[in-house]
């Protein structure tokens, strides 16, 4: 990555690899929260003169670590500094919605010298969607600025009438402070002796100013938020190194980004765009969590049902039940300018929402939620059965209303993304394969769950809708001619026949007889479909296919984890595990052996290939390698009807996996996977659940 991003909660702070803000960096840096640039400008120098990068570290996402030096200075032939005799260390994170940054500058140079480091800050408190150039519209202005000997206020009235203010403030005298952001320190050092200037920074809106802490006592806190975090997760451990870093990774990147809204923390979508809430991303990266931290999943569901629909709004994609697909909170969205406030234009989200409800429940029998949620669960399922399917053909499809919203609007939402065998776009009204899986998985786990609290009339009209949506999906997207699934019906009800991933979410649904299934997951992991890196989003030599693409051809992570989930669920091990370890091989082609949005399709050589602007970290590619452990385990608890069951199968390359403290109920359990022979044994070390433990392979009760 070309750039260096932390977050904490609803503040992210996006830099080049020095730690700069330079003006009109390409991926627009600076510092944000509420979708607004609250720093647009910040230039650190060393006698006036750029200093070299030596080494530019932000691995964990809530901390950055930068080390530079100076170039050779001279004038006039007199010595001013010599090459790499200063070394300046810059140390960042966030805490309590405050940026807190170290510079310690040391002297190498065998006698004393004197140099200058100069700061240059401006903000321009821009809209994200100005930033990103998607958007132009009325907005405020600059008010001024305000400086003292040891801060400087840049002030901003917005036309949503929000007065916003970033507070820049230091701890050592300054040189040179001015109106125009210019900041200065002389400092002067003895040989291997040093100095520390410590910054903040605080984005301000209508005068609600943070509590600025000292230095330490701050990053003290952050690491203490991530060692309760570390505590409150399951334990992995194995002896396949790649995996196990792929893994801690992606619950470090996890725990980055968790924002609270009030509802409860909840992962958003990815940075260092998507830092909002997002209806699809959030729920899939909570569902992948589970195994790890359900409580996530409470706080995401909460957060979605209170942004909810409740009438129809054309401008915004709205009506009454759907879930949103993207709240944003800047002044264009304020001021109507945008829908985002939020905008609903998501096919998907609102199935996935009964989905996650419902798993949730599955692993911790919290059947307090189902009553709570109840009016909300109801509005979805209305809006799945009215809204979602205007013409009434029993399929769920989307349309795009909005003028400023998404045309295609399942998760392939590019507008190249559903495309017929010969090229051509399909029109809307679309109904999309995966989209029928999720209604009927979320529609036969309500039945079921309202079967044991005794809802016994809702319980079995679910079921038969369900059965219903099951029949009339075989007939209407089952291709005889290449035994798979067409990817969606068109508006005229045509299939669109073109090869893809999207079928393979059907497998985590059940949804499919048990022949259909396994030619599904067959044809996933064939040639054409699959990189040796993972399951492209289309298959090789379709009209469509190309490996450079945002969705035909390329690598999703998430996409592929929720197709191991159903490979999980139905004991396809085999295919499991081929998609799993070329995951893992993926992985080194990427900073920090961390999984990406997506990469390119192209068959397997040396590294994989990078798509050219995802996003990392991105919440639904972290949550992947969760999603590789609860596949490994074929792991499917249902703690309302008291049981756990495991379908177990160690990958090449791993002959032991150790999970402990993974909360079940309102118990844990802890246990060992090994390999013995051909088979997996599963030993239990502890189990405080009190549901009975069920195995498809050999297991032992520690």
């Amino acid at each position: 990555m070309d750039y260096r991003v932390i977050k904490e909660n609803d503040v992210f702070l996006l830099t080049d690899e020095k730690g700069n803000i330079p003006e009109n960096h390409s991926y627009g840096a600076g510092l944000y929260t509420k979708d607004t640039r609250f720093l647009s400008k910040l230039d650190l120098r060393i006698n006036g003169e750029e200093p070299i990068l030596l080494n530019s570290e932000a691995q964990n996402a809530y901390m950055a670590s930068i080390l530079l030096t100076n170039p050779h200075m001279e004038k006039d032939g007199d010595l001013i500094l010599w090459r790499e005799s200063v070394e300046l260390e810059r140390k960042r994170f966030i805490a309590n919605d405050v940026v807190y940054e170290k510079i310690r500058a040391k002297n190498y140079f065998p006698k004393p010298v004197t140099f200058t480091v100069n700061l240059h800050f401006d903000c321009d408190f821009q809209d994200m969607f100005v930033v990103r150039g998607f958007q132009h519209g009325d907005v405020g202005k600059r008010t001024g600025q305000s400086v003292t000997d040891n801060e400087m206020r840049f002030h901003y009235e917005g036309a949503d009438e929000i007065q916003r203010t970033t507070l820049i403030s230091w701890d050592q005298t300054a040189q040179t402070v001015s109106d125009e952001g210019y900041l200065d320190f002389t400092c002067t050092l003895g040989h291997e002796e040093s100095q520390e200037i410590v910054l903040t920074i605080a984005p301000i809106l209508n005068g609600e100013e943070p509590t600025i802490l000292p230095f330490d006592v701050a990053l003290e806190q952050v690491k203490e938020s991530y060692r309760a975090w570390n505590e409150g997760v399951t334990k992995v451990k194995t002896d396949h190194p790649r995996l196990q870093r792929l893994l801690d990774q992606g619950i470090t990147d996890l725990r980055v980004l968790l924002t609270d809204l009030g509802y409860g923390s909840f992962p958003v979508a990815g940075l260092p765009w998507f830092a909002v809430p997002f209806g699809r991303d959030s729920l899939i990266a909570a569902l992948q969590m589970l195994p790890f931290q359900p409580e996530v999943a409470k706080g995401t569901i909460r957060t979605m049902a209170a942004y909810q629909g409740t009438k129809r709004d054309p401008w915004r994609d709205e009506e009454p039940g759907k879930i949103m697909h993207e709240l944003r909170s800047g002044e264009l969205a304020n001021t109507k300018q945008v829908p985002f406030s939020p905008y609903y234009g998501t096919i998907d989200a609102t199935p996935l929402y009964l989905m996650l409800i419902v798993e949730y429940v599955k692993w911790t029998g919290d059947t307090t939620l189902l009553e709570e949620l109840d009016s909300s669960i109801e509005a979805a399922l209305r809006w799945i059965d009215k809204f979602g399917d205007r013409d009434g053909d029993g399929f769920v499809e989307y349309y795009q209303e909005a003028a400023k919203g998404i045309a295609n609007q399942g998760w392939k939402d590019s507008g190249d993304s559903i495309v017929h065998r010969n090229g051509d776009y399909a029109k809307t009204p679309i109904a999309l394969a995966e989209v029928q899986g999720y209604v009927y998985q979320a529609k036969t786990g309500l039945a079921e769950l309202y079967e044991g609290l005794n809802r016994i009339d809702l319980a079995r009209k679910l079921s038969e809708e369900a059965q219903q949506l099951s029949e009339r999906f075989e007939q209407a997207f089952w291709m005889e001619d290449v035994g798979f699934y067409a990817i969606a019906l068109d508006q005229e009800k045509k299939q669109v026949g073109t090869i893809t991933s999207n079928p393979g979410h059907l497998l985590f649904s059940n949804m499919l007889s048990k022949e259909r299934a396994k030619q599904v997951s067959d044809q996933l992991v064939s040639n054409k479909l699959f990189s040796g890196y993972g399951i492209r989003t289309m298959a090789e030599g379709e009209a469509g296919y190309n490996p450079m693409s945002y969705h035909d051809g390329s690598v999703w992570p998430h996409d592929n984890s929720i197709i191991l989930l159903g490979m999980g669920r139905l004991g396809h091990h085999e295919q499991a595990n081929r998609v799993i370890n070329g995951l893992i091989d993926s992985a080194s082609s990427f900073e920090y052996d961390r999984l990406p949005e997506l990469f390119c399709g192209y068959e397997k050589g040396e590294r994989a290939v990078k798509y050219p602007v995802a996003c990392s970290p991105q919440a639904w590619a972290a949550g992947t390698p969760l999603v590789f452990i609860q596949t490994i385990l074929g792991l499917e608890p249902n703690v309302p009807k008291g049981k756990i069951f495991f379908s177990p199968s160690l990958p090449d390359g791993m002959k032991e996996l150790t999970v402990e403290n993974m909360k079940v109920g309102k118990g844990t359990i802890s246990l060992t996977l090994k390999k013995k022979g051909q088979q997996t044994q599963l030993d239990v070390m502890s189990n405080t659940t009190g549901l009975d433990v069920q195995c498809a392979s050999v297991i032992s009760q520690g």
